[in-house]
């Protein structure tokens, strides 16, 4: 009779014990391998990313907000910076300029307004729907749309990031023209819009009723009635939009520089050694490597934890095992007597040992493999 066909049945019989040994043995494999993957996974898809991300300008302060910011759109929004650094970039003509707003939600979703230029830098392309063709349009990447459960056509209500803001600028209800290709990067999470979009969140373009529909004059009437049919565009009030001041002193939050060359982004890159600059110019990539070089180093002490917590199981194993054998003398008695001799009592055990190893072993896999694929979006709830 078959040593493995044995040792099936008594694990089989004694399913308790072996549910436990599995759990402790998985656990062990479990952890280390996990997070091995989980990161490796992170980092290539983070080093991917910020390598089509040449040259990222921001306010001065913390690098890797201004990097985690541009590439994901997570965390506190920087200090907003002033369209005119933009107009001022354009003067040189040594990269593709790509500005960034977000400062405002919906629904724990970044809203994003930007240009048509990124869509194409991110080869970014619609699965339904029409490109943004007005005020108060967006498109919403992938993710979003399922979590949000919206399609084109519907609407969604713009948040802004301090809710108990009352003088802040009110909601806008967005119209949703288009759903995204699902692209498995950041921007599946995001809802975009264009920079006209965001600067009327922020109140510096509105609507108002129209005094005469032929000239297009505007009445400031502040009144309750004339709040609520201007927020949201519509197409019998987007010629009452407008915005007031200067186009150089709207907020951004971060702009994308794409250089022709490696001489053109040395030359950008020059821009910005002044001590006495406001804004900082940063290569993603750097910054990623630098940050991951942060968690490796992390991830190295995790591993010795590991390591003496795998000695611990093996130990726990080998004395369950031991224990198990002295309460099983009756039966291996009872064995010798069929016929059984020590060689084969030993491929019994050696065959369920093999058993639950090799289980806890598949077990292992499949949840570390399972946990990798969501790498990128765990790893930025601990950034």
């Amino acid at each position: 009779m078959s040593a493995f066909w044995l040792a099936w049945r008594y694990i089989r019989y004694y399913r308790g014990r072996t549910a436990i040994l599995i759990a402790a043995i998985s656990l062990t494999i479990f952890l280390p391998l996990a997070t091995r993957w989980m990161i490796e996974s992170f980092r290539a898809k983070a080093m991917d990313r910020a390598s089509k991300t040449p040259l990222v300008v921001g306010t001065k302060g913390s690098r890797f907000a201004v990097a985690l910011h541009s590439l994901y759109f997570r965390g506190e929004s920087p200090t907003p910076m002033k369209y005119a650094e933009v107009e001022r970039l354009k003067a040189f003509k040594l990269a593709e300029l790509i500005p960034l707003h977000s400062r405002f939600r919906t629904r724990d979703h970044a809203i994003v307004g930007t240009i048509p230029a990124y869509f194409a830098n991110r080869q970014l392309g619609l699965s339904s729907g029409d490109p943004m063709s007005r005020y108060g349009d967006c498109v919403v990447g992938a993710s979003a749309a399922i979590r949000l459960s919206v399609k084109h056509g519907d609407s969604l209500l713009s948040e802004s990031e301090n809710l108990f803001d009352l003088s802040g600028a009110a909601p806008l209800r967005m119209r949703v023209t288009g759903i995204l290709k699902e692209s498995g990067t950041a921007d599946d999470d995001v809802v975009f819009c264009e920079l006209e979009t965001a600067w009327i969140m922020e109140g510096i373009g509105h609507g108002h009723a129209l005094k005469n529909e032929d000239s297009g004059e505007h009445s400031h009437e502040a009144s309750r009635q004339n709040l609520s049919q201007h927020q949201e565009v519509t197409d019998e009030n987007l010629r009452s939009f407008h915005f007031h001041g200067s186009k150089a002193e709207y907020p951004i939050t971060a702009i994308i520089a794409v250089p022709e060359s490696d001489r053109s982004a040395t030359l950008l890159q020059g821009k910005y050694l002044e001590a006495d600059q406001q804004y900082q110019i940063i290569r993603p990539l750097d910054v990623i490597d630098e940050l991951m070089e942060v968690v490796g180093r992390v991830r190295g002490l995790f591993d010795i934890g590991m390591l003496g917590l795998a000695i611990i199981t093996c130990l726990l194993v080998a004395l369950v095992l031991l224990l198990s054998l002295r309460l099983r003398q009756r039966e291996m008695r009872t064995m010798f007597l069929l016929g059984c001799n020590r060689g084969r009592i030993v491929q019994i055990v050696g065959a369920e040992l093999t058993i639950v190893v090799l289980t806890s072993l598949a077990v292992a896999l499949i949840a570390a493999g399972l946990l990798a694929t969501t790498a990128e979006s765990l790893m930025l709830r601990l950034l």
